[in-house]
């Protein structure tokens, strides 16, 4: 299993070495060359499988067993999941009004990014400590991906870690459980601007080639493979939990509604239904939603400014995966790619072609909800099952509530959702307990633990990228201060 670019410029490389960068060196995001395929009978022996068993099947897929021999690699993952504060790892509630809801929340830091990178950061120390390197770890966060990337690696000796956060942009609760974190490994910035402004010193550091080859420069976002690659997990769990029975023919069809921001995660949902599960995927986002432009009418294009919502995550205008959903439509045209990147690049606006356009929308459904829905939402929710959902669970129940639909019975669920008698489950991102704002909001009281609470009373440390800064030059600056360390 090799890796290529989604713009072709750059030399094809092996897990580790797509595990260990950030962009390509073309610009371009890393794929498997060839996505496998699965057989019926794989699924029907896939169906039982717990969630860490499904990740340890799809991961040896994607990495070959002379690279991680497979007791490991299943040792790796069974360590990445030791902290989760669920037996089962996710959960399924099976809610009134046929909504099911797939808590993808409970490992440490309460988002569902977690997951992937307790896998991810174990899979880099393995590789780390075979090679005895360092390496500078670059991340841009709109709220949850940098406590869960700081997480994975607080406290290890050949990693340091350097996360951009969007001051006063996230909510009170994940900028803590970023400043509060006191190894010496661990570096935070407050920016003073956007999720896609921060992300932009970060391209320009992995766009020198030099720079980033000298410190070892990767990345913890979803523009990592191996991020991608656990997350595919999610949606044979989802399916399995949620289909009435794999002894028809065909296999039934699951509807899975997926919060989006950067787009990682129905990046992911899009390679699951390339392998031959069978599932319909819907692309759900707040009011910045330039993914449902996408999808509805082929306008990849940005909008005048970034509108703050009470979903921060996916406060989001340039959802960088979308590269690689355009690359796997494309039949893998990467010089097709290639020109639609640089286009955007370059004016910020891109209308699909009219056959990339058809194949998207053929792909991925899509729906944006304002705040008005996302509360709404909240609150039926809260009403009809005592439940709680964060904002950006909010935005799927938004789509369920509004499709017409029944509820029906089945003898193996109590709760059990038709459309046209295809049942549908929601992906929950995160906790509502790191957005009590949102839960105040919906006239709601929201339930925190003790471990959340707890952070209000540490000491905080972070570094200030004010506007008007150089913050390419300053992250420079503290990289090489860092290295001299060593």
């Amino acid at each position: 299993m090799e890796y290529v670019s989604t713009r072709g410029g750059a030399r094809a490389v092996n897990f580790e070495g797509a595990l260990l960068s950030g962009y390509a060196p073309d610009g371009g995001l890393f794929m498997p060359q060839c996505i496998p395929s699965l057989d019926r009978d794989t699924l029907g022996s896939w169906s039982s499988l717990s969630y860490p068993g499904l990740v340890k099947e799809l991961c040896s897929l994607f990495i070959p067993a002379e690279l991680v021999p497979r007791n490991a690699l299943h040792e790796l993952i069974n360590r990445a999941f030791s902290r989760f504060r669920h037996k089962d790892i996710v959960h399924l509630s099976r809610l009134k009004d046929g909504l099911n809801v797939l808590e993808l929340w409970h490992g440490v830091t309460y988002a569902f990014k977690d997951l992937s990178l307790s896998c991810t950061g174990h899979f880099l120390q393995y590789f780390l400590e075979k090679k005895q390197k360092h390496v500078n770890i670059l991340v841009g966060t709109s709220g949850d991906t940098g406590s869960s990337a700081i997480e994975s690696v607080r406290g290890q000796k050949n990693v340091d870690i350097f996360v951009l956060l969007p001051k006063g942009l996230c909510t009170q609760i994940q900028e803590l459980q970023m400043t509060t974190v006191v190894e010496d490994n661990v570096h935070v910035f407050a920016a003073h601007g956007n999720s896609d402004e921060i992300d932009e010193p970060i391209k320009e550091l992995f766009a020198d080639v030099n720079f980033a080859g000298k410190y070892n420069l990767m990345s913890l976002n979803s523009i990592n493979w191996s991020r991608i690659m656990v997350q595919i997990a999610h949606y044979f769990y989802a399916y399995f939990q949620c289909a009435p029975s794999l002894d028809t023919t065909p296999l039934p069809v699951v509807e899975i509604v997926v919060p989006t921001g950067g787009g990682g995660n129905i990046t992911a949902g899009c390679i699951a239904q390339k392998m031959g599960l069978p599932i319909r995927l819907v692309a759900v986002v707040n009011s910045n939603d330039i993914i449902h432009r996408t999808v509805q009418h082929g306008d990849f294009s940005l909008a005048e400014s970034v509108k703050a919502t009470l979903a921060p995550a996916m406060d989001i205008q340039e959802p960088y995966n979308v590269e690689r959903i355009l690359w796997l439509l494309s039949g893998s045209d990467s010089c097709q790619i290639k020109t639609l990147m640089e286009q955007f690049n370059i004016s910020k606006r891109l209308k699909l072609p009219e056959d990339l356009h058809r194949k998207l929308s053929e792909t991925l459904g899509s729906c944006s909800a304002s705040d008005e829905d996302i509360v709404g939402a909240m609150r039926r929710c809260w009403e009809e099952n005592q439940y709680l959902l964060c904002p950006h669970s909010a935005v799927a129940a938004h789509y369920h509530y509004s499709q017409p639909h029944r509820a029906g019975s089945h003898p193996k669920f109590s709760c059990f959702s038709f459309l046209s008698s295809i049942p549908r489950c929601c992906l929950a991102p995160a906790s509502p307990a790191k957005f009590q704002d949102a839960v105040l909001r919906a006239n709601l009281v929201p339930q925190i633990p003790p471990e959340i609470t707890a952070l209000t009373a540490m000491e905080t440390r972070s570094n200030p990228l004010e506007r008007g800064w150089d913050w390419a030059q300053v992250l420079r600056g503290r990289i090489e201060a860092v290295a001299q360390q060593w």
